[in-house]
């Protein structure tokens, strides 16, 4: 038998990866919030690999407590993911995915775009989640994984916050809003250089959200965690000294 796949937070996104690596015919172990982690890995020492699959808002204090036997085997998968979130716990070569499919209680999983892989698992992710018709595409090395990541906080940053101003779908948003999209869209990738350190392919970022845009052009702009969002863009924005115009006049607007 296979060894086992242990999945760190059995929600909507976790309950899709244990859906595909249970169809390969691995074990999956399991660990939900009111589970001592420390005691699955006194069990499960030499797992497959452990899927993080906790909301953003718990990926670190959920990494300060992962096992040591574990921390070799780590994919990480989180909205908002950039390479220092892992580095700051030492973990120095996770797999990383993109997540670019929307799983909803009560619905089967929705693509907008193929979900870019990168490390040791990315091959295994691919293979499990083909298998629930996701595509998955592997990248190759940590500079492609890194356009890839801040891609997907450009796409998150961008609709959530301007949809607060907004509303309705991210093809509206393009077509009816375009001053406000950009602007926002500005905002954030300033925040995402502070972040990374790098000087950012801005046309490039632009043009793989205009990707995403249209795999899914009716998907809502302002998600629930929207404002959640904003006030975590800003706080960083504030520690960096950014100005950040427009993050600024949406959430005194919202204020």
């Amino acid at each position: 038998m296979d060894k086992a796949v242990v999945v760190i937070g059995i929600g909507e996104i976790g309950s899709v990866f244990a859906r595909g690596f249970m169809k390969l015919g691995y074990p999956v172990v399991p660990v939900t919030r009111d589970m001592d982690m420390a005691v699955v890995a006194a069990q499960v020492t030499e797992p497959e690999m452990v899927v993080v699959a906790v909301a953003e808002k718990d990926l670190h204090a959920t990494l300060q407590k992962l096992p040591d036997v574990w921390r070799d085997r780590v994919v990480l998968l989180q909205n908002e993911l950039l390479p220092r979130d892992w580095q700051q716990h030492g973990l120095n070569s996770p797999t990383v995915i993109s997540v670019w499919f929307e799983k909803k209680r009560g619905m089967d999983s929705k693509v907008v775009i193929a979900s870019p892989a990168c490390g040791q698992f990315a091959e295994l992710l691919q293979e499990a989640l083909s298998t629930l018709d996701i595509p998955v595409t592997v990248v190759e090395d940590e500079a492609a994984l890194l356009f890839e990541l801040v891609l997907k906080n450009l796409y998150i940053l961008t609709t959530n916050i301007a949809g607060l101003e907004a509303g309705g779908n991210v093809r509206e948003l393009w077509l009816n809003h375009n001053d406000l999209a950009c602007s926002v869209a500005g905002d954030v990738l300033d925040i995402q250089e502070y972040l990374t350190g790098e000087e950012l392919n801005r046309m490039a970022l632009i043009e793989g959200m205009l990707k995403a845009f249209d795999g899914d052009p009716n998907h809502g702009c302002m998600g629930r965690s929207a404002p959640a969002r904003l006030e975590r863009a800003l706080a960083i924005a504030d520690q960096a000294s950014l100005e950040v115009p427009t993050l600024r006049r949406v959430a005194k607007a919202q204020a």
